[in-house]
C-alpha cells in the first residue's frame, strides 16, 4: 500500500506521499482487504477512456505499470496522488487521506487476478481506545479513518486491459462525481446490453411511478403503467426506443416528451448518452421488478400496499352516495394469511 495526504492547492494545503511501500501481512492483511473491498459491492462497471486513445489516460497507465511490475507501486502510487492533487483545484474539494493498495488473488469470472484499489477519506473521526499501561488500564481518544465512511473509491481490476480495464468506482458526494469520475479517473460507463436493460427499465419504472404522484388515487395507474413497461422487456428480445414509446407510452406526445426529459437528466448525470437500440437482458429486467409497486394511503387510517405482481382487475373503486365517501373493493382467490 502507498499512502498520501492530499490537500487543496487553492488553499495552499500540501501534498504528502509515502517514501516507502507500506506492506500489510498476517491477520491484518485479511481484515484490511475485506474493509477495502466492501464499498465496491453492487456497483456499475466503468472503463478508462480518453478522447484520442486510452493509452493517454494517466490512471490507466499507472495501473498498467503496477500490474506489469509490483515494484512500480511506490512510483505510480505517488503519481496517482500527484494527479489527484493537481485536479483538486476547486474550493469545494476537501483535503483527505489517500490509500493506494495492490490486492492479489481476486476471483473474476472464475480466474484469479489482482486489483489496484484507490480510496480517499475526507473525514477523520474520533474513537476511544483502552490499553494496558504499567499494570493498569488507560483510556485514550484517538482520531482515524472510519472504513464505513470512505468518501471516494476506485477498484481497477486487471481484466480487459485492451478496452480500458474493468473499473468500479463511487463518490459519496454525488454532486461532485464529475471531479472524481471524469476529471481525475477519466472513466466512462460500460454500456453493454445488461447495463442498458437495467437503466432503461429502471428509468421507465421511476418515471411512470412518479407521474401524477400528487393526484389522489394515482398509485394503481402508476403501478399498472410500470408493469406495462416491464412486460415490454419480458416479451421482447430487442429494445427500440421508438417501439417503447409506441407500446408503453401509448404515443402520448406529452408522456414521450416528459420521458425524454427524464432520460436526458440521467444522461447528464452519468456524462454520456444511452443507446436507443440494444439486446434485452431478461435477467436484468427481472431485477427491476422489485421496484414496482406503491402504497395507497387514505384519510381513514388505512393503507393498501400494491406489490409487483399486482393485478389491475383485483381492485375496484367507486363512490358511495349515502355515506358521501369513496371506497375500494379488493377481489382475491384465497384468504390472505395474517401478519403480526
Amino acid at each position: 500500500m502507498v499512502l498520501a495526504k492530499v490537500g487543496n492547492p487553492l488553499r495552499d494545503e500540501p501534498l504528502e506521499t509515502s517514501r516507502e511501500v507500506c506492506r500489510i501481512g498476517g491477520t491484518d492483511c485479511e481484515l484490511l482487504t475485506r474493509l477495502l473491498l466492501k464499498p465496491f459491492k453492487s456497483l456499475t462497471g466503468y472503463r478508462f477512456h480518453h478522447h484520442s486513445s486510452v493509452k493517454k489516460n494517466e490512471i490507466y497507465n499507472c495501473a498498467k505499470a503496477v500490474f506489469q511490475s509490483e515494484e512500480a507501486l511506490l512510483e505510480k502510487g505517488c503519481d496517482i496522488a500527484r494527479r489527484l492533487y493537481a485536479k483538486s483545484n476547486h474550493p469545494n474539494i476537501k483535503s483527505g487521506d489517500l490509500c493506494i493498495a495492490l490486492i492479489k488473488n481476486l476471483a473474476v469470472e472464475g480466474k484469479s487476478t489482482e486489483a489496484l484499489c484507490i480510496l480517499k477519506s475526507e473525514t477523520v473521526e474520533p474513537f476511544l481506545s483502552i490499553s494496558s499501561h504499567h499494570g493498569d488500564l488507560k483510556l485514550t481518544t484517538e482520531h482515524g479513518i472510519n472504513p464505513e465512511k470512505i468518501d471516494k473509491g476506485c477498484l481497477i481490476l486487471n481484466a480487459f486491459e485492451k478496452t480500458g480495464y474493468y473499473v468500479l468506482t463511487f463518490d459519496r458526494a454525488g454532486a461532485h462525481s464529475r471531479f472524481w469520475i471524469r476529471e481525475f479517473l477519466g472513466v466512462r460507463l460500460i454500456t453493454d446490453d445488461a447495463f442498458l436493460t437495467n437503466q432503461y427499465a429502471g428509468l421507465a419504472v421511476s418515471f411512470l411511478q412518479g407521474e401524477g404522484r400528487d393526484e389522489p388515487g394515482a398509485v394503481p395507474e402508476q403501478t399498472v403503467a410500470a408493469k406495462r413497461a416491464l412486460d415490454y422487456f419480458d416479451t421482447n428480445d430487442h429494445f427500440s426506443l421508438q417501439e417503447f414509446e409506441e407500446e408503453v407510452l401509448r404515443k402520448d406526445p406529452q408522456m414521450v416528451a416528459k420521458f425524454k426529459e427524464h432520460k436526458a437528466r440521467f444522461e447528464e448525470a452519468c456524462g454520456q448518452p444511452l443507446q436507443n437500440s440494444f439486446g434485452i437482458s431478461h435477467r436484468e429486467a427481472t431485477k427491476v421488478k422489485r421496484k414496482v409497486g406503491g402504497v395507497m394511503k387514505f384519510d381513514t387510517g388505512v393503507e393498501i400496499r400494491l406489490l409487483p405482481d399486482f393485478q389491475e382487475s383485483a381492485l375496484e373503486r367507486g363512490f358511495d352516495k349515502k355515506k358521501g365517501m369513496g371506497y375500494v373493493k379488493i377481489y382475491f382467490h384465497e384468504r390472505p394469511s395474517a401478519e403480526a
